[in-house]
């Protein structure tokens, strides 16, 4: 049975950009979360994120640009956020963030995601809209992938 500091870790696991959602519903799942919470605790979690970065960008980051180390470390993470996002969004326009985030492989969430957005002067609502339904399909893909994990796993051992 689950403890309420597993329910804990999953909503940091969930925030965190390191690991996001895709970190955070296999801790779930393997600590006894059942998948439907677990999936709702992360999923909102990761959203929560969307507009906390919006909010970060537009505000504090004008006062954090004037020191040199910051200045210097955030311009490196544009140009390569840039790199990254940019040619998805000229050729889906706001579905391509759905699939960049939507896809759950490592800087791909809603982090990297509501910084591309808010890198290319997207619409502040759409952003959250369309990269909260990559988040819920991101989250969608990692249930089936536990789910069809732990299946094939208990096939293979039930033969050997």
């Amino acid at each position: 049975m689950a403890e309420l500091s597993d329910y804990l870790y999953t909503v940091i696991l969930s925030i965190i950009p390191i690991s996001e959602l895709r970190g955070g519903l296999p801790y779930a799942f393997f600590n006894s979360i059942p998948l439907w919470q677990a999936y709702l605790i992360a999923t909102v979690s990761n959203m929560l994120v969307i507009p906390i970065v919006w909010i970060f960008l537009s505000s504090i980051h004008k006062l954090l640009y004037r020191l040199d180390w910051y200045r210097k470390l955030f311009d490196r993470t544009i140009e390569r956020v840039r790199k990254k996002i940019t040619g998805k969004i000229d050729k889906f326009g706001y579905l391509g963030l759905v699939i960049f985030v939507g896809i759950p492989l490592p800087v791909t969430g809603a982090w990297t995601g509501t910084l591309g957005a808010w890198l290319l002067g997207l619409d502040k609502k759409k952003t959250f809209l369309f990269i909260s339904l990559g988040v819920l399909l991101s989250g969608l893909i990692v249930v089936t992938l536990l789910k069809f994990g732990v299946g094939l796993n208990s096939i293979l051992i039930k033969r050997f």
